[in-house]
């Protein structure tokens, strides 16, 4: 695939381990620095998940850009590079930054080599899906009732498919597997 192609959806995750007492500068850095990413052309998201290795904080950024290309014009820019500098004394280690090969994934932001067993990814996705399926139309039914050719057969099964596959992959899915991400991780 072409690295021009805006259809590619690159996937990078950066790891910073936090020295002790220095949570709070951390966190402000980090607000900054993903409200710059959110100007750059290309940039689809960031979320942040928030662990502890050998005692310190471990922020787990999973950062998805357009295209290769726009993703190291953003990790190349002298403003990105800029606030590096600026967060290097607050961190424990030398940043990690991984690409992950797969145009998304939900299930292992914390350890690329061993996605957790699939009845357990199943389980949390039917916890995800199972209340929005229900929610979901109930939430549409004032408007099909004022907009009568919205709630025919196919016009309103695309707009409740629509809402919960944006809501699953944008909002929720990222969330409910790190507040899982213990029971996912364990053998």
């Amino acid at each position: 695939m072409d690295a021009e192609n805006t259809d590619e959806v690159v996937t990078l995750l950066i790891r910073h381990r936090v020295r002790r007492g220095q949570d709070e500068p951390y966190e402000r850095w980090l607000r900054r620095i993903v409200q710059a990413a959110q100007g750059y052309p290309g940039h689809l998201g960031v979320d942040v998940m928030r662990s502890e290795q050998e005692g310190l904080a471990l922020f787990t950024s999973v950062l998805r850009f357009s295209g290769a290309t726009r993703l190291q014009d953003w990790l190349g820019s002298t403003e990105r590079r800029s606030l590096i500098e600026e967060v290097t004394p607050l961190l424990a280690d030398v940043e990690d930054l991984a690409l992950h090969p797969d145009r998304e994934f939900w299930f292992n932001p914390g350890t690329i080599t061993s996605p957790p067993p699939r009845w357990k990814q199943a389980c949390i996705t039917y916890l995800v899906i199972l209340p929005l399926s229900l929610l979901i139309p109930l939430l549409w039914q004032p408007i099909f009732a004022a907009v009568p050719w919205l709630g025919g057969y196919l016009a309103s099964n695309v707009l409740i498919t629509l809402s919960i596959v944006l809501l699953v992959v944008y909002l929720l899915m990222p969330r409910v597997t790190a507040w899982f991400s213990d029971w996912l991780n364990a053998r």
